[in-house]
């Protein structure tokens, strides 16, 4: 079944894409909850239309997200962390200290654009996270998780 999807879905695609999905995974779930209509003949050519009309101000968001992308770019944080003597977290370093710790450099970003190497940090050491700008920029950041 061809869908177009009307918002980003994530692991499936993004806003006005049209895929092909399982005939039960669209009209049983993604159809009736609004995320998608059916990609009829008509429905394909008024996508085509307003993803015409959106191309400009897309670019636009693209460019913004680059340049922010550029600002990042030799960011290195330090995020602190109540450790045992052996250098083992309590608890864990999550994307929301790495959101707050890029919050306090002066850049407002939201936590779940943050993608970790690994679901969660217990070790202190240096490590990279991804941040997602945009669907097509992205940008690693270098963090280091010390003692406190």
């Amino acid at each position: 079944m061809e869908i177009i999807l009307k918002q980003d879905i994530p692991n499936l695609g993004y806003k006005n894409d049209i895929i092909v999905v399982k005939d039960g995974y669209g009209r049983n779930f993604l159809i009736p909850k609004g995320l998608a209509i059916q990609a009829t003949e008509s429905a394909k050519k008024i996508n085509a239309e307003n993803l015409r009309q959106r191309a400009h101000k897309e670019e636009k968001i693209r460019k913004e997200a680059e340049d922010f992308a550029a600002k990042l770019e030799g960011l290195t944080l330090k995020i602190g962390a109540k450790t045992s003597t052996k250098g083992k977290v309590f608890g864990s370093v999550n994307n929301i200290q790495i959101a707050e710790a890029i919050k306090k450099e002066g850049f407002e970003v939201d936590r779940k654009n943050i993608k970790l190497p690994v679901e969660q940090i217990k070790e202190i050491g240096e490590y990279t996270a991804t941040l997602k700008l945009h669907r097509e920029v992205s940008v690693d950041i270098k963090f280091e998780v010390v003692s406190e």
